[in-house]
């Protein structure tokens, strides 16, 4: 074991990750080194999810695993969401845990680990840090999750965030564009912007529609970075400001995610979200007729309390219409504290998976069949990485990070460039197979 190191798992989504790089940054400052091996470690830092069941599954059984290894002279700690909610449940299961950081006190976690090492586990302790001014960026390779904004003041029926999260906070635009000008002058060639909601930047501050202004100033402030993505937009916050810039500015991918949920207005109106699909459908066309070539992903729950036949009916159909470029299916959990949670989960489990699968199964042939238009065409890559076999791997416009396809490329190019190739043919449906041109 070293002294004064850390190790750092992240588990969850990419806000996640940028909050496990701000941990980072605050242990660096304070002396201590990262470790890449936990069993070398002093300090084993588990940043969890709380989101859904099993996300708290997967932080119990990487904190137990972590935990086993451990010697008598190693701390482990579990920050992030699931410390945040659902601290009782690490302490139920995770005998060997030493302390817990929530997520809204993760700019805490130099001051924790300090206090373990001197046996001070539950000493009061107050930041030396100012969430604010601390960079909010993590890399991957040469594209980079900037946060914008943290916290959540919805109250979807389903969504246990705002319990966790807190509500909206943006952070101010001067450090955001610190942040952005930073990545600029690392070269990043992606930048993706982050929050639980991203069309929501600036209403905390009474701001309306702030989301464009903002990655004007973005733009200016990193001229160098060749694609901006968005991630994360709200249902009825898409405005024609936002999809018109989208549309002038070559900066800004023609890429939009946008989790919807479903699209039976009854089920929506169970869930405490926008219900008024007609408003949707002209969004979306409209964001196609001003960007024909946008990809557009989105998030849907199947076997939500009370979902009938008929309503399930509603959403396969809606799926079936929309030919979305990309679609996650998730069955519904009942998060403790929701206001879901109350009602009466009565659709059985076997018939929530029976759904998703059905959903999967669309979307599967829609995907194939949107990707089989673009074979024959020169799309711009952002090569990633290369294969045994010396295949380049890497993404298009339309493909978001760990989330969406790939494109295997043949030929000969630098990892982090942008290169144009010809798409092929596929592999699966979901990925795509080409060459440089």
């Amino acid at each position: 074991m070293k002294p004064n190191t850390y190790y750092l798992v992240s588990l969850g989504c990419a806000k996640n990750t940028v909050d496990s790089t701000t941990m980072g940054n605050i242990l660096s400052r304070q002396g201590f080194d990262f470790e890449s091996d936990p069993r070398k470690a002093e300090f084993i830092i588990v940043n969890t999810c709380g989101f859904i069941r099993p996300a708290r599954e997967e932080a119990i059984e990487t904190i137990n695993d972590l935990a086993r290894q451990k010697s008598k002279k190693q701390y482990i700690v579990a920050a992030g969401c699931m410390a945040e909610k659902f601290s009782d449940e690490i302490k139920s299961h995770c005998k060997k845990i030493d302390a817990l950081v929530g997520t809204r006190k993760i700019n805490q976690i130099g001051q924790v680990i300090t206090n373990l090492k001197a046996g001070n586990s539950h000493k009061d302790i107050s930041s030396q840090f100012d969430m604010d001014r601390l960079s909010q960026f993590a890399l991957q390779g040469n594209s980079a999750y900037l946060k914008i904004a943290d916290g959540c003041s919805r109250k979807c029926a389903f969504c246990a965030i705002p319990g966790i999260k807190g509500d909206w906070h943006s952070r101010p635009v001067e450090e955001i564009l610190k942040d952005a000008s930073s990545l600029n002058e690392q070269g990043i060639q992606e930048l993706i912007l982050i929050a639980q909601d991203t069309t929501a930047y600036g209403i905390d501050r009474g701001e309306k529609d702030a989301l464009p202004s903002l990655l004007e100033k973005i733009e200016k402030a990193a001229p160098d970075i060749p694609w901006i993505r968005i991630m994360y937009a709200f249902p009825g916050f898409v405005s024609e400001h936002l999809i018109d810039l989208m549309a002038s500015d070559n900066h800004i991918l023609p890429y939009l995610d946008i989790p919807l949920q479903h699209a039976a207005p009854s089920v929506l109106k169970r869930m405490l979200r926008p219900d008024n699909m007609d408003s949707v459908r002209k969004t979306l066309e409209y964001m196609r007729k001003r960007m024909p070539e946008i990809a557009i992903r989105s998030t849907f729950i199947t076997g939500f309390p009370g979902e009938t036949e008929e309503e399930f009916t509603a959403l396969y159909q809606f799926i079936e219409a929309m030919e979305f470029d990309r679609v996650g299916v998730f069955p519904y959990y009942a998060e403790k504290g929701t206001p879901s949670s109350k009602y009466d989960d009565d659709v059985p489990e076997e018939v929530k998976l029976e759904r998703q699968e059905h959903l999967y199964l669309l979307q599967q042939e829609i995907s194939h069949d949107v990707n089989m238009r673009y074979v024959g065409k020169t799309m711009d890559v952002l090569i990633e990485g290369v294969q045994e076999d010396g295949m380049l791997i890497g993404r298009t416009y339309r493909d978001a990070p760990e989330i969406d396809g790939l494109v295997f490329v043949s030929g000969d190019a630098a990892i982090g460039t942008i290169v144009p190739v010809k798409i092929n043919g596929l592999v699966g449906d979901y990925d795509l197979i080409g060459a440089l041109v």
